[in-house]
């Protein structure tokens, strides 16, 4: 029988019982759940939520600010009766709640620490089906979700969980579109026990170890993860972003083996660490800057003798063994997905001994399809090798890439059922090859050779218009766009940050309205360019990003700005390339390209 979700805690029971299973921060302290203790515990809450009138095929949301044991139990709880759960982001605006809770039909609501209660309340005034929100946390006036917990259903519970099949609807996670509403993405215990069971074998993990969890729940990457980890029977210390590191934080405190992460969190570790080599001074400026040099030739697998070799211990002894010990001093490995990660973050944390390793994937993909490993399957510059199950097909059909680059088409157990309430949408992501039913994952890319004989994923452009943060996030451009353009002022802008830290955009002005504009304001016009340059007007387009932030959740919100004096054209008399379609679409690669110098200087 294939695995169901709630069978890798049972593993845990029948192999490795622990006492310190799933734990968070509470105070200064750490307070723990031990297996049989989430087991019970999530035993309890399902007996609760028949009570509560639930049953099979019912939608339970759950939202936190950090990853936390109650999230997993009362994930199991759902689980267990084949209620199907919705995770939520805690940050993404009150219309997106509506439109969520509404569109999958959830009946009650688990909520974390501070807002969440009222956001969610408030939310629920425009939600019918919603009826219930319970708190992780006793707070007075408002319902406690360990109040549920009871054994008056134990055998109906127990029966329940008999009925489950692999093939069943585990979760619906929703994820940002380039237009509109979120779609919810389907997947059953099957799509994510199949990564989980042909991934973990090749991850650092060993019994009694310790992870730290900080990638938050919701997200289908770190949901894989702690399915993972109960298997592998290692202590999982959930805990947020906003203290990992310092003498304080929680990597050094806790000492975990293993963690993943996303490129922007590896990116500010690393800031940290070259500013403080900017501060030192002589020979010990020297000495940082050279050990930072021997990343430039690492290569995972690649092995250094004589003097090569010399020189990295002594870099080791004397800088990189400080960087080990800042996290924690004990970390095997981290797994980095969800945006790409710079070739320069995985050589040189690797090279000082915290090897880097990158994998890809989509939601849709539950969600790994490939995935550079520790046994030495591993290649830089790539995001490793397809992962057993999975068929990969590069449609190359399209003349616009180059020799051997294609849109990245997937078939496999992990691919998701589809989208919840979309037919239109499911039939745009999916295509017929070969007699099989293959998922457009909308992102282009190429096979190379790489060690031990095998073919490694190299990502080389994303098809579809969604950006992707460097913190992992998704980012719809056309939205901010379009409310950006609702100003008299803006007669174009591209929101530009993939694979960034944040945000920004390029705008093109309107230049008879920002004529009228500079006369209106004792501004004398010369021309468009220094027109763009005067600080009055650099100060109107900020008040114009003000006014527009709002209406979007932070990572959504712009940043930085810069202003072109041009126009952007969808047809040029002398063939050059133009910025806009014949429909007046953006062409955002050409655009990238042309203004790549305005950009690098934004996030420079």
């Amino acid at each position: 029988m294939e695995t169901r979700l709630f069978e890798y805690i049972e593993r845990q029971l029948e192999k490795h019982p622990l006492d310190k299973s799933v734990g968070r921060k509470e105070g200064d302290g750490w307070k723990f759940w031990s297996t049989q203790e989430i087991i019970d515990s999530a035993h309890k809450l399902a007996s609760g939520l028949i009570d509560l009138g639930l049953k099979k095929g019912d939608k339970v949301s759950m939202v936190a600010y950090k990853n936390r044991p109650e999230w997993y139990i009362v994930d199991l709880a759902t689980q267990y009766l084949g209620i199907t759960n919705v995770p939520l982001y805690p940050t993404i605006s009150s219309n997106e709640y509506v439109y969520i809770l509404n569109d999958s039909e959830v009946k009650a609501c688990f909520v974390g620490a501070e807002d969440l209660y009222e956001k969610v309340e408030t939310a629920k005034q425009g939600v019918s089906t919603l009826q219930h929100i319970y708190t992780f946390d006793k707070a007075a006036g408002k319902p406690f979700y360990e109040d549920l917990f009871n054994d008056n259903h134990k055998d109906a519970v127990l029966a329940s969980k008999d009925t489950i099949k692999a093939e069943d609807l585990a979760t619906i996670i929703y994820t940002s579109g380039t237009t509109g509403n979120p779609k919810g993405v389907m997947l059953s215990h099957k799509n994510i026990s199949h990564v989980v069971d042909v991934t973990l074998e090749s991850f650092p993990l060993t019994p009694e170890g310790k992870v730290l969890s900080f990638l938050p729940f919701c997200h289908i990457f770190e949901r894989a993860c702690i399915y993972g980890y109960s298997d592998s029977c290692v202590s999982v210390y959930c805990t947020g972003t906003d203290n990992l590191g310092g003498e304080n934080g929680d990597l050094k405190s806790v000492g975990p083996q293993f963690f993943t992460t996303v490129p922007r969190l590896l990116e500010k570790v690393y800031e940290k660490i070259y500013n403080k080599g900017l501060e030192l001074t002589g020979a010990k400026k020297k000495l940082f800057f050279w050990a930072l040099s021997l990343a430039d030739e690492y290569e995972h697998g690649k092995t250094f003798s004589g003097m090569a070799a010399i020189k990295r211990k002594i870099a080791d002894k004397l800088i990189f063994s400080k960087w080990r010990e800042a996290l924690g001093g004990n970390v095997q490995g981290i797994v980095t997905g969800a945006a790409p990660c710079p070739t320069k973050i995985i050589k040189v944390f690797s090279t000082a001994g915290i090897k880097v390793l990158e994998g890809y994937g989509l939601t849709e993909t539950s969600p790994t399809l490939s995935v550079n490993r520790f046994d030495g399957y591993a290649k830089v510059g790539s995001v490793g090798p397809v992962i057993e199950g999975v068929d990969l097909h590069i449609d190359d059909s399209d003349p616009n890439y180059a020799d051997g680059e294609g849109e990245i088409l997937v078939n496999g157990p992990n691919i998701m059922l589809g989208y919840y309430n979309k037919p239109e949408a499911n039939a745009a992501v999916f295509t017929e090859l070969g007699g099989k039913r293959y998922f457009k994952t909308g992102d282009i890319g190429k096979l190379v050779d790489g060690p031990k004989g095998k073919q490694y994923l190299k990502i080389t452009d994303r098809k579809k218009e969604l950006l992707k943060t460097s913190g992992g996030k998704y980012v719809a451009p056309a939205p901010i766009e379009n409310k950006l353009k609702e100003d008299f002022l803006i007669e174009q802008v591209m929101v530009v940050g993939d694979a960034q830290k944040f945000v920004s955009a390029l705008i093109v002005p309107a230049e008879e309205a920002l004529k009228d504009w500079c006369g209106s304001n004792n501004i004398k016009w010369t021309d468009l360019k220094t027109a763009c340059a005067d600080e009055k007007v650099i100060n109107c387009f900020q008040e114009c990003i003000n006014k527009a932030n709002p209406n979007f959740s932070h990572v959504e919100q712009i940043k930085k700005f810069t202003i072109l004096p041009t126009t952007w054209e969808a047809v040029r008399p002398n063939g050059e390339k133009t910025e806009l379609t014949p429909t007046m679409k953006l062409k955002r690669r050409v655009i990238a390209e042309k203004y790549g110098k305005e950009i690098e200087a934004i996030y420079g």
